[in-house]
C-alpha cells in the first residue's frame, strides 16, 4: 500500500478492505501541504476515474455495513458554498438510499421550537446497516444560530458544554460518528457566491440568510474555532477538509470516510439469470399502442 496512508490506530485507522483492495493511484495525506507546494487542480478525465474507484468500494462498504448491522453517522458542516452539497451527492450517487440516508433539516418548526434541541435530529439516526449523513447537523447551534442571533447566550454555551457528553453516548452505544468540517477560502467563497447570483442553475442555493451571513466572515471563523475547541474530542474528533478545489474535497472525502470505517469485503456469488417463461407469452407492446406515450424529442 502507498506510504502516503497516514499510520493510525485504534477507532481510526485505515478499514483493512480499504488497505487490502484500494488501488487509488492519489490518496490524501494527514498534512496540509503549504498553499505554494498544493497540485494544480485536477483534470476531469483524472477525476472522473478516481471517483469511479471510490465509488465502487462505497458499493462494497455498504454491503459489510447491511450484513454486519453497523451504524454510522456523517456530519458535514462548514461555510456556506463550501461544497457539501456536491461532496454529499459524490458519496450517496452509486449507493442505496435506504442504507446511506441523507438527511438535510430545514429550519425547526414552531412545534420543533418548543422540543429539546437536540430531538429532532434523533428521529433521523441510524439503525441497523445504515448510514445517515447529515448535510448540516445540531451544529447549527454553533454556527449560524448563534452568530445570527437565532439562540440566546445561555443556549449557546449549554451546547459547547453538553455537546461532548452527547456525542460521547452515541458513540458508547455503538454508533460510529464521522465530523467532517469543510473549509472554504475567502476567495474562492466569493468567486462561489457570485457564480449563485449570476446562473440561474444555482440561484436557488442562494438564500437570504446567506446574504445576511456574506458580512460575517470573521464572526463565523470565531464560531467555528470556539466549536472546535469546545466539541473536537477523542471520542468524536473533527477532520478538517480543505475544499476551495471541489473534486479535490470530493476524492479525499470518500477516501477519508473509506479509510474510517472498519468493513471488510464480503464474497459475493455470481448471479446467474434464469431463463424467461413462455407460458403466458403474448405480444406485450400491442397492448400498448393506444395508451399516451411521452413526447420523443430528443
Amino acid at each position: 500500500m502507498s506510504s502516503d496512508l497516514p499510520e493510525a490506530r485504534g477507532p481510526l485507522a485505515p478499514s483493512p478492505a480499504f488497505l487490502r483492495y484500494s488501488t487509488f493511484s492519489a490518496l490524501p495525506r494527514a498534512h496540509i501541504a503549504p498553499v505554494a507546494d498544493r497540485p494544480q487542480k485536477l483534470k476531469t478525465k483524472a477525476y472522473t476515474r478516481e471517483l469511479r474507484k471510490l465509488q465502487a468500494e462505497l458499493c462494497l462498504l455498504q454491503e459489510w455495513v447491511k450484513s454486519a448491522g453497523h451504524r454510522v453517522i456523517i456530519v458535514f458542516e462548514g461555510r456556506d458554498t463550501a461544497g457539501k452539497g456536491g461532496t454529499i451527492r459524490a458519496l450517496a450517487e452509486r449507493v442505496s438510499p435506504r442504507v446511506f440516508r441523507v438527511t438535510a433539516l430545514p429550519a425547526p418548526s414552531d412545534r420543533e421550537k418548543t422540543q429539546m434541541y437536540i430531538q429532532r435530529y434523533l428521529a433521523h439516526f441510524p439503525a441497523a446497516g445504515e448510514i445517515v449523513v447529515f448535510d448540516r447537523s445540531w451544529y447549527n447551534r454553533a454556527g449560524v444560530e448563534h452568530v445570527m442571533g437565532f439562540c440566546s447566550k445561555h443556549e449557546y454555551e449549554s451546547f459547547l458544554e453538553l455537546c461532548p457528553s452527547f456525542e460521547r453516548e452515541i458513540v458508547r452505544n455503538g454508533i460510529q460518528l464521522i465530523k467532517l468540517w469543510l473549509e472554504v477560502g475567502q476567495d474562492e467563497q466569493e468567486r462561489r457566491m457570485k457564480a449563485r447570483i449570476d446562473d440561474p442553475l444555482r440561484q436557488w442555493k442562494l438564500s437570504p440568510m446567506d446574504v445576511d451571513s456574506w458580512p460575517r466572515w470573521y464572526e463565523y471563523s470565531r464560531a467555528r474555532d470556539r466549536m472546535l475547541e469546545a466539541t473536537d474530542t477523542k471520542d468524536a474528533p473533527w477532520f478538517i477538509l480543505r475544499s476551495d478545489d471541489k473534486k479535490r474535497a470530493r476524492l479525499n472525502c470518500l477516501a477519508h470516510i473509506l479509510r474510517t470505517i472498519p468493513y471488510e469485503r464480503l464474497k459475493r456469488d455470481k448471479v446467474k439469470l434464469p431463463k424467461r417463461w413462455k407460458k403466458h407469452r403474448y405480444d406485450d407492446q400491442a397492448s400498448l399502442k393506444r395508451r399516451r406515450f411521452v413526447a420523443e424529442n430528443y
